[in-house]
């Protein structure tokens, strides 16, 4: 009875640790990106940012770029992911207690952060695509409309698509995703955050592409998606709350493109 109160004790003491770590984190991620907002207050927020002062593609203007969406994945995500992070440093403490083989929470960040890392490099590459073709300054041409209403689109059919619905459960159901693809050792456990973080990223990529169309740093619709993601996968009834938005972001895109 004392080993498991002390047990309890020291799983209270990990969660509070590593939920403070991923809160820091995250604030970090906001705070920087307040930081980019409040000093480029001649830029339009709804804008791409990141290239508004591009003149070529160079490797510094792809690297402030990513940078920026790097950041501003793990502001995003980071929140949504803790579930399943604080339960892994729940498994991995009682496995320690069990003197069976346990390894750093931090790797499996490690993991899951690589994925969004991979995705930020490949947002930071479109956008200077779409900024060079165009794409992404409203009222330049009748395409980036349809380009924006074919998005939104495409987002709405996808929170009804059975991949969608896979990587959701995954991501709502931390317990059984880790009974079911638990690994040993450091290596197991860096491949288990690539694994939760590719599940992530199939539940989200469009919606995180969505910011081509409401503004890659306009922090209203940044913070909007945010809470989405977070409600999606933690909320009773997430699966219908992507329905729903589905629904709405289709009919979105229907209107963009018919007007």
């Amino acid at each position: 009875m004392e080993n498991t109160t002390a047990l309890k004790s020291v799983l209270k003491r990990d969660r509070l640790i590593v939920g403070a770590g991923l809160a820091g984190m995250a604030a970090l991620g906001w705070a920087y990106l307040l930081y980019l907002a409040w000093n480029m207050p001649a830029m339009d927020m709804g804008a791409d940012v990141g290239m508004a002062r591009m003149h070529s593609r160079g490797a510094i203007e792809l690297a402030l770029a990513f940078v920026m969406w790097a950041v501003m994945m793990v502001a995003m995500m980071v929140p949504s992911a803790t579930p399943m992070i604080l339960t892994f440093a729940t498994v991995n403490r009682v496995r320690r207690a069990q003197q069976r083989p346990f390894v750093s929470t931090g790797v499996f960040l490690a993991g899951y952060v690589a994925v969004w890392g991979a995705f930020s490099l490949a947002a930071a590459l479109a956008q200077g695509g779409l900024h060079g073709a165009s794409l992404l300054v409203p009222g330049t041409s009748s395409a980036v409309l349809y380009v924006g209403g074919a998005l939104l689109l495409a987002a709405g059919v996808f929170q009804w698509s059975r991949l969608k619905y896979v990587c959701l459960t995954q991501c709502r159901t931390p317990a059984n995703f880790l009974a079911s693809e638990w690994r040993d050792g450091t290596g197991g456990a860096l491949v288990m955050g690539l694994r939760h973080g590719v599940y992530c990223l199939g539940c989200c990529w469009l919606l995180m592409a969505l910011l081509f169309v409401l503004g890659v740093m306009n922090l209203l619709w940044v913070a909007a998606l945010a809470a989405f993601v977070l409600a999606e996968k933690v909320a009773p009834g997430g699966v219908w709350i992507s329905r729903v938005t589905g629904v709405v972001l289709a009919a979105w895109g229907v209107w963009v493109i018919a007007g």
